[in-house]
């Protein structure tokens, strides 16, 4: 029986993953309560294990007194003495006791099955926990197991992870049994064992794969600086290289393009900007608004923009909607990947600045209050050169969602200064009309002397 024990915590111990001591303190544990249950014992006994043989041992606690009123928590200080001669009085020993396995009853047999599996559970969540603690910022792959209000449960190995709805890839369709690769986020404890929380939206992913596909990057000779994605649309990398006969851009592409695409693939066909990154700030914002070309970049050095460091770039008057991008998109990774606030403008705007400038007309800051802005607003958007409703018209829409202080109110302001200018057009050529049809006044006679 013994022998058996051994080999069975032997067999668990490789299946299960779990140190064998663990397992041997669960036995020993759980025959400890067993025995308190079925002799109704004292909380003084303690079970030992021979980790060889496999036999059990049971100790008692007792004090040591002069005289003895309980048997099974005290003992006199002669029979102790017998035991060991350096007893004295008011100190506890241990009392070695055989209780054999076969004196427990079906209750404690049941208390005993619960506490090793409680205790077998415990080990299980807390080697999960240990194995993907460590994994953290890496990749790993899993098969998806179940859909949760939308929310993927993968299986990885013994354990599950969940791809939250908010971290996959706008788009993306799975189903019982695909097979997906995923960043792993965040390891934490819970009261239901340890949870794994992935994503296919975050940076590091991207990082990732490119470390994973590019056996350069993998050397150490080329290296990923930063990265910056709108998950499922585009994306920008810049990237380095260690040597200089080394082409960072050309290995990251690959040979017709054959790298690059394996890691568009696995994003579900997302675009992906590759930049060199440089170590003067001005070059890297100039090529981080690639692929427009870009005319010069100013960057603001003062103290106040230690904390948020900030450009103004100049782009050719037909690179400004390039340099923009859909919905500001080119602008805002651009933004994202060098860690700067960008402001772009136009050569025209530059120039019609270097003008003397003079505030705008009361009746222009009345059209603009009449769209909805108030002072503030009214403020930043002559500021911004955008005194009036056609100078927004002029500047266009894009130009117009880059004023902070706009939020998601430029499509309403654009529409609204569109409709001025158009009504301000309609009233000029009204009164145009009007002056041709009007008879001239009659002139005065001469006078004569």
């Amino acid at each position: 029986m013994n022998r058996e024990l051994i080999s069975v915590i032997d067999q668990i111990g490789r299946e299960k993953g779990i140190d064998k001591e663990i397992l041997f303190e669960a036995v020993e544990s759980a025959l400890q309560s067993a025995c308190r249950k079925s002799h109704a014992g004292p909380d003084n006994v303690r079970i030992e294990i021979d980790r060889k043989t496999g036999e059990f041992s049971a100790f008692l606690r007792k004090r040591v007194v002069e005289e003895v009123a309980d048997t099974e928590t005290e003992i006199s200080l002669a029979e102790a003495k017998k035991l060991n001669a350096e007893a004295d009085l008011d100190v506890e020993l241990e009392i070695k006791q055989e209780r054999p396995p076969q004196d427990l009853g079906r209750i404690a047999a049941q208390t005993a099955k619960q506490v090793i599996l409680q205790k077998v559970r415990d080990a299980e969540r807390e080697g999960i926990y240990s194995e993907f603690a460590g994994k953290e910022g890496q990749i790993l792959r899993g098969i998806v197991h179940r859909i949760e209000k939308r929310n993927v449960i993968l299986e990885i190995g013994k354990a599950e992870a969940i791809l939250p709805e908010r971290e996959q890839i706008p788009g993306e369709r799975y189903n019982p049994g695909d097979r997906i690769r995923a960043y792993v986020l965040e390891v934490r404890r819970t009261a239901k064992g340890p949870q794994i929380s992935l994503s296919r939206t975050h940076p590091g992913y991207l990082t990732r794969l490119f470390q994973t596909e590019i056996p350069e990057i993998q050397e150490g000779i080329v290296l990923v600086k930063a990265t910056a994605r709108e998950a499922g649309e585009r994306a920008k990398v810049a990237v380095a290289s260690t040597k200089r006969d080394v082409d960072p851009i050309g290995a990251c592409v690959g040979l017709r393009g054959t790298r690059i695409q394996v890691i568009s693939r696995e994003l579900r066909g997302e675009k992906i900007d590759i930049i060199e990154w440089s170590h003067d700030p001005a070059t890297f914002v100039a090529r981080a608004l690639s692929p427009a070309k870009v005319s010069s970049v100013a960057i603001n050095e003062s103290a106040e923009a230690e904390s948020q460091p900030s450009a103004v770039v100049i782009v050719p008057d037909n690179q400004l909607s390039l340099a923009i991008g859909k919905k500001g998109q080119n602008a805002r990774l651009a933004a994202k990947l060098t860690g700067m606030r960008i402001d772009i403008k136009s050569e025209s705007e530059v120039e019609t600045e270097r003008t003397p400038a003079e505030a705008p007309p009361l009746e222009d800051r009345g059209a603009l209050a009449a769209l909805g802005a108030g002072p503030e607003l009214v403020d930043a958007l002559v500021a911004a050169g955008l005194g009036s409703p056609a100078a927004i018209v002029k500047a266009g829409r894009d130009k117009l969602a880059l004023v902070a202080e706009v939020g998601d109110r430029a499509d309403a302001l654009y529409a609204g200064a569109e409709k001025q200018v158009v009504a301000q057009q309609a009233s000029r050529a009204a009164q145009a009309g009007d002056d041709l049809g009007r008879p001239e006044a009659p002139k005065e006679p001469a006078q004569t002397a």
